[in-house]
Parts: structure tokens; sequence; C-alpha cells
């Protein structure tokens, strides 16, 4: 029975010495990093409270203490936390990039599937209808497929040349589908192609703008894909003249998808506009930093 107060006895200065070593590398981180001027005035105060309270000779031997650590031993101990707080920091930022790049490979996965089940269920629709068209379908899928794979789980981002090559073998896909009530325009200049412009969001944009202006008009109409610079600003468009969208409605997932990449990408800096022109039909403006080249 004895034992138990010398054990609690122990336990107590273990967790007082333990908080004391605590408060001390408290105290000493604290000196590494005040300035002087700081501590002039904290030394100040603890001189004038030790004459207040009769405490003189502890607040000269705490002057004393701290200046010493301070000289002797603050420079070294300042550089540490300087270099810890600093790889702390570069810890976080790595760890911020893979989660950037994690989620930018999952919103891009929710694009890729999309395309190829319509497609692949158009083939499949003209199997039974029309063998001849379905194959020709099939050849155009095998085309897009040979050249945007290795665009889209590539890494390093994409150009805007790139992409326009891509949309153009999407759209032979949906001509071949839509026929006659497709037309297709691009405006974009050669010396554009070069410009970054993230995988996928031309795409999605074209896809949007059949889907949801040009498949429910009768007569169908014309996409139109224009790229200019305004200022520093990447301009891409896709236009039609479609039955138009209607302004206050939920977003699908497509272009919900782009202003989430968009943000992930750029932050502030970029941005996804709707806009419905006086003539009708509808227009998506893809806006971001212009840069000349992949590698600026």
């Amino acid at each position: 029975m004895a034992a138990a107060p010398i054990n609690r006895a122990i336990d107590f200065v273990r967790e007082a010495v333990n908080e004391a070593s605590v408060l001390w590398w408290r105290f000493f981180d604290w000196l590494a990093l005040v300035e002087w001027r700081q501590l002039y005035m904290t030394w100040f105060l603890v001189f004038v409270f030790g004459i207040l309270l009769n405490l003189t000779e502890p607040a000269v031997w705490f002057i004393l203490i701290s200046f010493g650590v301070k000289v002797l031993a603050g420079g070294k101990r300042r550089a540490e936390l300087t270099a810890q707080e600093a790889a702390d920091k570069a810890n976080v930022a790595t760890l911020e990039r893979r989660l950037m790049e994690a989620q930018m490979a999952t919103l891009q996965a929710q694009v890729e599937p999309h395309f190829l089940f319509n497609t692949l269920a158009l083939i499949g629709q003209l199997i039974e209808t029309d063998p001849k068209e379905a194959a020709r379908v099939h050849a155009h899928l095998i085309e897009y497929l040979r050249s945007s794979l290795p665009q889209m789980r590539a890494g390093g981002g994409g150009t805007l040349g790139k992409q326009v090559e891509l949309s153009r073998a999407y759209l032979a896909i949906m001509q071949a589908r839509m026929k006659e009530r497709l037309a297709v325009r691009f405006e974009v200049p050669d010396f554009l192609g070069s410009a970054p412009f993230p995988p996928m969001m031309l795409q999605t944009l074209i896809e949007n703008a059949i889907k949801h202006g040009l498949e429910p008009k009768v007569a169908g109409g014309t996409i139109t894909v224009r790229g200019h610079v305004v200022g520093a600003t990447l301009h891409v468009d896709v236009c039609d003249d479609g039955v138009g969208i209607d302004l206050h409605a939920d977003e699908g997932v497509g272009l919900a998808n782009i202003r989430e990449r968009l943000a992930l990408l750029y932050g502030k800096d970029a941005e996804l506009v709707i806009e419905m022109p006086p003539g009708g039909g509808a227009c998506a403006s893809i806006r971001l930093p212009y840069r000349m080249t992949e590698f600026d």
C-alpha cells in the first residue's frame, strides 16, 4: 500500500519535469525569435514589476539569463526554427500540389467515359439501321482515340492546337451522326496553336453546344470555334445558333467540371462565361491567362 503514494509522487515529479521542459523550450524559442526592441521592453517591465513587488534580484537574474541565452544560442535556434518553418511550408505545398493533381485526374476522368459511351451507343444503333455508316463512325472513333488518349493521360497539360485537332476529330463523329444538320467553323489563328490550354475543355463546350443547342433544333445549325487574345487573356469561344439556353437553369456536369478545373489550375485568373447573343443561340467562352508556348 505504501508504494501507491510513492508512485503518485514519482508520476507528479515526472509530469512537472516534462511541463517545465516544455515551458523552457517555448521560452527559448521565444527568445530566439523576438526582436531586440521587444526584448528591451520586456526587460524594462520585468525590472519595474520586480521593484514594485520587492523581487528585484529575481528580475535581474531573469534579465541576465535571457540576455545570455539570446546572445549565445539565439541565432542558431532562430536559424533552426526558420529552416523548420520553410520545410513545413514546402511539405504543405507538395501535398497541396499532389491533391490538386489527384482532383484534376478525377475531374478529367469524368469527361472521358461520357463521350466514349455515347459514341459506342451510336455505333450500336447504326449497326442495326446503317452498317456502312456504323463502320465509318467506328473508323472516326479509332482515329480520335489514337490521337486523344495520349493527351488525356499525359501529365503536362495540353495546347490549344492539340485541343482544336481533337475537336475536329470529335466533330467528324458528330457530323456522321447528324449529317447535314451540323455545320462547323474554326476561327483559331495558327499562332495560338502553341498556347497552353487544359485538355478536354474545348470538346466539353462543343459537346454541350450540340446537346443543348443544336440537337433540339429540327434544322440543326452551326458551331463556331473562335480563339483570340484580349490584353493578356486568351479567349476560346464555342458559339452555336441553336435553340439557346436558360441562363437561370442549373449547369450540367460538363460546365461545372470546367469551372472547377479552371479554379484548380488558375484560381481567380480564369473563368467560364456563358452568354446569349442577340441573334440567338449561345456562346460559351473560356478565358485564362495567355502564354505563347507551353514552356513559357
